[in-house]
């Protein structure tokens, strides 16, 4: 383990941050609204404080909503005049009544731009809500500022020429990652207590982990998407926040059974009695069988994110889960092109059909990305990366027989440059930074000595641990933190559950966050 990698749970707050109104979580402030301890529309002022002062050092937020402290005052007149029956009523119906979000620009807002990155689409207004928006107000909750993405979501980075940089409020040198990098640096510099995220390969886990805050990747057709890419098996929407609660709290809003998604299923019970902020949550993974895989096959992992990896096993294991090691049969190469077969299938056409015309002001790695994903098509036929999927799916339901849950690191790279493009691949340095890369001369996912005594990587999401789990979209996923890495960023763990086994994958992160405990806010 590294000199720094043992500081999981010593994510503190710099000053008096804890005791700020914006430092609340969303859990925390719905109590204080019931009890009148706090407005909400108090709540409002201090987070649009917050981002005020905060955001020109890191660039999350694309716009502030006008419309929220209408909605504020309307719950602070709620809680104001409320009886006892009807905080119980609001409970149950309105779990989210006075709570603010901060939407990833992507989810449509009704009256409000529409862009996705994209320059050309700056004129675009969205005609209704996205289903989660919808969902989020009929709980209660309302939109107060939206956040940054790159180009059609469809980089591990996140800076385009509509938005510019965005950065990671814990070392701005490096990125938030992708492609929610908006809400996951805007949660961590505390300018929301939940925001909205989507996942086609990792866009909501990636940041999570560099920000050192929680996501949830749903199984698929638990949450409704956007027709038509809501029929692509890969994607997802779902919650980020900065603790395990509150990721569950805004998830329980988000599931189920919509008329606008084909996909989407029942889920009635939701994490029923789940409650992450019980005593029994640490005791309840004992007994629970858990496994281990470090390098998911060859994932090129860092030893400071091994070292925390280990740590947050190490303290499941005296809680009194057996933990075993595991490894997968898996390499980064075969990742990659059964991956890629699918982008190139589904998502490059889709990508295609929207930027006809307006090549020119596209960012270079949208670019990339559509060649990359073409070429790998040419090689094989969407019925192939089927039965490449389903090889994949088959290895990790075999390594997964007999536990509970699978525990795997978020990211192999411990972060990445805030501007970086990586067209040439990506090279890791000696603090675990993937730099944009030297150019190829390695193979897809093999790794060769560099100048800088490093490892390269032919295409930098061969450096992330996310899309077999895509590619294996039917288990649930909670990234939780795991420490800090070398570079000064936090590092990440992924709890893998069973398909549909949403309940395992909460627990276990709860007991984590628990044992192992961390802020989700940056120092600033």
């Amino acid at each position: 383990m590294s000199s720094t990698s043992n500081s999981a749970g010593t994510g503190t707050l710099a000053g008096s941050a804890s005791n700020e109104t914006w430092a609340l979580t969303a859990t925390e402030a719905l109590a204080k609204f019931r009890s009148q301890e706090l407005s909400p529309v108090e709540y409002l002022s201090a987070l649009i404080g917050r981002i005020t002062t905060e955001d020109e050092r890191i660039n999350a937020v694309t716009e502030v909503v006008e419309e929220a402290v209408t909605s504020a005052r309307e719950a602070e007149r709620f809680y104001a005049n409320a009886t006892t029956g009807d905080l119980a009523e609001a409970l149950a119906s309105r779990p989210l009544l006075g709570l603010p979000v901060i939407a990833k620009e992507k989810h449509a807002i009704a009256g409000r731009t529409l862009t996705q990155g994209l320059v050309h689409e700056r004129d675009t207004v969205a005609a209704a809500d996205a289903a989660i928006i919808g969902r989020i107000r009929g709980a209660g909750g309302y939109i107060h500022a939206r956040a940054t993405s790159p180009e059609f979501s469809c980089a591990t980075v996140t800076h385009s020429p509509m938005w510019g940089v965005t950065r990671n409020p814990w070392n701005t040198e490096l990125s938030p990652g992708g492609s929610s990098g908006g809400s996951g640096a805007a949660l961590a510099s505390g300018f929301a207590p939940l925001a909205t995220a989507s996942d086609i390969a990792g866009s909501t886990r990636l940041p999570a982990a560099f920000t050192g805050t929680v996501g949830y990747k749903a199984p698929y057709g638990r949450i409704p998407g956007v027709q038509p890419l809501a029929a692509d098996w890969y994607r997802g929407d779902g919650p980020m926040a900065r603790t395990v609660a509150d990721t569950a709290l805004l998830a329980r809003v988000m599931v189920g059974i919509d008329a606008s998604d084909h996909a989407t299923i029942d889920s009635t019970g939701f994490l029923d009695g789940f409650d992450a902020s019980l005593a029994e949550a640490v005791d309840g993974v004992k007994g629970k069988r858990i496994a281990l895989c470090l390098r998911l096959g060859d994932f090129p992992v860092g030893e400071d994110i091994i070292g925390n990896t280990r740590a947050v096993a190490s303290a499941l294991e005296a809680a009194g889960a057996i933990v075993e090691e595991i490894e997968l049969p898996w390499t980064t190469e075969r990742i990659f092109e059964t991956a890629f077969t699918h982008f190139g299938n589904i998502l490059a056409p889709a990508m295609r059909a929207a930027t006809r015309g307006h090549e020119d002001t596209l960012a270079d790695y949208t670019l990339q990305l559509m060649a990359d994903a073409e070429a790998v098509a040419a090689r094989h036929t969407q019925y192939e990366g089927l039965r490449m999927e389903a090889q994949i799916q088959a290895e990790l339901a075999r390594a997964m027989d007999g536990f509970d849950v699978l525990l795997a690191p978020t990211s192999a790279v411990a972060g990445l440059e805030a501007d970086g493009n990586y067209l040439g691949g990506i090279t890791i340095d000696d603090n675990g930074v993937g730099r944009d890369g030297l150019g190829s001369g390695a193979g897809p996912g093999s790794a060769g000595g560099t100048d800088a005594g490093g490892v390269h990587l032919e295409h930098y999401w061969q450096g992330h641990m996310t899309m077999p789990f895509n590619i294996c979209n039917r288990v649930p996923i909670v990234n939780v933190p795991s420490g800090m890495a070398d570079c000064g960023i936090p590092t990440g763990l992924q709890v893998i559950a069973h398909p549909f086994d949403d309940r395992s994958a909460f627990d276990v992160a709860a007991a984590v966050e628990q044992l192992v405990p961390w802020t989700g806010l940056a120092p600033g």
